[in-house]
C-alpha cells in the first residue's frame, strides 16, 4: 500500500476518534454543567472562569473547546482527579477547569503533532522511508501526550523555586510585623501585602492563608494547607513552629526571631552549595568545547608550520 494512503488512513481514523469524543463530550454537557455549578456555588467563581470572562471571545471558546475535549478523556479514578488538581495548587493555577483542560489539550497536541508531521512529510519529506515514518509519527503523538506533564512539573518547580527564594524575606518582614505589635493574622496579612512587589508566590500563599481564617478555617488547619500547596521543608518547618507556638503559647516574636535567623543562614548555605557546584560543572564545557578551541588556535599556526618545513623535507627522501 502506498505510504501517503497510510498516513491519510492512520490521519482519517484519528479524526474520528475526536470527533467521537467531542460528540460524547456534547451528550453530556448538560450533566457537566449541573455538576460545575453545584461545585461553585451559586455566584461564586473559580479563578479560571474568571480569567475566561475577562479573556477574549476567542481564547473563551478555545478554553471550552478543551474542556469538552477534557471531558471526554479525563480518568474516572478520583484519586487521579485530587493528585492532578494537587499538582495544579502546587503550579499556582486554583481554577476548578485547570485539570479538565489540561486533558484537553493533551489530547488535542496528541492529534495535532502527528497531523501536523504527517502534512509536512507529504510536502518535505516525500521519500522518508515507511519505518522511520511510523516511528516518528508515534514518536509525535507520544510527545505530544506526555509534553503537558512535563510542563506542569516545571510549573511547580519554578513555582516552589521562587517560593524557596522569597520566604526568608518574607519570614524577615513577618518578624517585623510582630515586633511592632501587630497580631499573627494581622502580620501574615501585612506580609502578603508587601510581597506582591517582589514575590508574587509567596504573596498569594499568605494570602490564601489569610482567606482561610476569615472564611473560618481553624489556624491549624490554615497552615496545614499553606505546607500541603507548597511541599517545601522550610515552609513545612515554618508551619509547624507556628503551630506548635500557638499551642504551648510560648513566645511568637521570639520564635520567628530564631527562625528567621535559621533561614538566613540556611540560604546563605545553600548558596555556598551552589557555588561549590561550579568547578564540576564548569568541567565538561571546558574539556569538550574551550579546550579544543584553544588547541586549534595555540598549535594550529605550529601544525601549518611544521607541515611546511618536514613535508619537503621527506618529500627528498
Amino acid at each position: 500500500m502506498d505510504m501517503p494512503l497510510l498516513i491519510t488512513a492512520f490521519v482519517f481514523i484519528l479524526t474520528m476518534l475526536a470527533a467521537f469524543g467531542i460528540s460524547f463530550a456534547l451528550s453530556n454537557r448538560s450533566q457537566r454543567k449541573e455538576w460545575m455549578e453545584r461545585v461553585r456555588g451559586k455566584g461564586a467563581s473559580s479563578a479560571s472562569a474568571e480569567f475566561q470572562e475577562n479573556a477574549s471571545p476567542a481564547k473563551s471558546r478555545i478554553f471550552k473547546f478543551l474542556g469538552t475535549m477534557g471531558e471526554a478523556t479525563k480518568p474516572k479514578s478520583p484519586e487521579e482527579l485530587s493528585h492532578l488538581r494537587r499538582m495544579f495548587l502546587k503550579a499556582g493555577y486554583r481554577g476548578i477547569d485547570a485539570p479538565i483542560i489540561y486533558y484537553g489539550v493533551k489530547l488535542c497536541l496528541a492529534i495535532s503533532l502527528p497531523v501536523a508531521f504527517a502534512l509536512a512529510r507529504t510536502s518535505a519529506m516525500p521519500t522518508l522511508p515507511y519505518t522511520q515514518t511510523m516511528g516518528l509519527f508515534v514518536l509525535m503523538a507520544v510527545v505530544g501526550f506526555y509534553s503537558p506533564s512535563l510542563w506542569l512539573r516545571m510549573a511547580v518547580q519554578r513555582r516552589q523555586q521562587r517560593i524557596l527564594e522569597g520566604f526568608p524575606d518574607a519570614l524577615d518582614l513577618m518578624v517585623v510585623c510582630v515586633e511592632a505589635g501587630l497580631g499573627l493574622d494581622a502580620a501574615m496579612n501585612q506580609v502578603g501585602d508587601e510581597m506582591k512587589f517582589t514575590n508574587k508566590a509567596v504573596s498569594e500563599e499568605f494570602k490564601l492563608v489569610n482567606l482561610e481564617l476569615r472564611a473560618g478555617q481553624s489556624r491549624q488547619n490554615a497552615l496545614r494547607n499553606l505546607s500541603l500547596r507548597t511541599e517545601l521543608e522550610d515552609v513545612n518547618n515554618f508551619t509547624t513552629l507556628l503551630i506548635q507556638t500557638d499551642s504551648l503559647g510560648t513566645s511568637l516574636a521570639q520564635a520567628l526571631r530564631v527562625h528567621s535567623d535559621f533561614m538566613r543562614t540556611r540560604r546563605h548555605q545553600r548558596a555556598e552549595e551552589v557555588a561549590a557546584k561550579l568547578p564540576v560543572k564548569l568541567l565538561f564545557p571546558l574539556v569538550f568545547f574551550i579546550f579544543p578551541s584553544l588547541f586549534v588556535v595555540l598549535l594550529g599556526p605550529a601544525a601549518v608550520q611544521i607541515y611546511r618545513v618536514l613535508l619537503p623535507t621527506l618529500g627528498r627522501h
